[in-house]
C-alpha cells in the first residue's frame, strides 16, 4: 500500500488524506466559477445580445459579422479540443512524465480537457459503475500516481500517491 501525500493549500503537505479538497491556493490567480446552468444560458444570451447590438448599429451586415465572430470563436475551441485529443492519442493511457509536477499544477475547477492537455494522455478510469463523479489516474515511471476526481467535468479533488520506501526497495531487490 502506498503512502498518500496531498499537496496544496499554498504548499503545505497533508499526510494520510486520500484526496486534496482543492481549496484556493495563494499562488494561483483567482477565477470566478459560475454554476453550469449560468454558463449554458449566458453564452447564447451574450451571442444574441451582440447580434442585436450589431443589427441596431449596422443592420444585416453587422449581424453577419457578429455571427461570423461567434462561429470563429466556436471553431477555435473545437480546434483546440481536437489538438488535445490527437496528442493524447499518441501517448500511453494513464502515463504522465512526472506525477509530482502534475500534482503541483492542478487546482480545483480545472476542466477534464485542461487536465488532459497538461498530461498529454488520457487517464485510466478508476470509477465504479453507477457513481456520479469520474475518477481518473495518471502514473509516472517511479510509480507515483495522481488520482483526480471530476464532478460535472470539473476537477473537484486530487491526491498524489507515492510508493512507500519499503515497496520500492522490494521491487529493486526482486530479480
Amino acid at each position: 500500500m502506498g503512502h498518500f501525500i496531498a499537496l496544496g493549500h499554498g504548499g503545505n503537505a497533508q499526510s494520510g488524506d486520500f484526496f486534496h479538497t482543492g481549496a484556493y491556493c495563494e499562488n494561483r490567480p483567482m477565477s470566478i466559477a459560475f454554476p453550469p446552468f449560468v454558463q449554458k444560458i449566458a453564452a447564447p444570451l451574450f451571442a444574441v445580445a451582440v447580434a442585436a447590438l450589431a443589427y441596431r448599429s449596422y443592420a444585416w451586415p453587422g449581424v453577419a459579422a457578429a455571427l461570423g465572430a461567434v462561429v470563429m470563436w466556436m471553431l477555435l475551441h473545437f480546434t483546440r479540443m481536437l489538438q488535445v485529443m490527437q496528442r493524447a492519442a499518441k501517448r500511453p493511457k494513464g502515463y504522465v512524465d512526472s506525477a509530482v509536477m502534475l500534482n503541483s499544477k492542478l487546482h480545483a475547477g480545472m476542466t477534464l480537457l485542461h487536465v488532459v492537455a497538461l498530461t498529454r494522455a488520457l487517464g485510466t478510469s478508476a470509477t465504479a459503475f453507477g457513481e456520479q463523479s469520474d475518477v481518473f489516474c495518471w502514473s509516472d515511471a517511479s510509480g507515483s500516481t495522481v488520482r483526480c476526481e471530476f464532478l460535472g467535468g470539473k476537477l473537484k479533488k486530487w491526491a498524489l500517491v507515492r510508493p512507500s520506501a519499503q515497496e520500492s526497495s522490494d521491487e529493486n531487490a526482486a530479480p
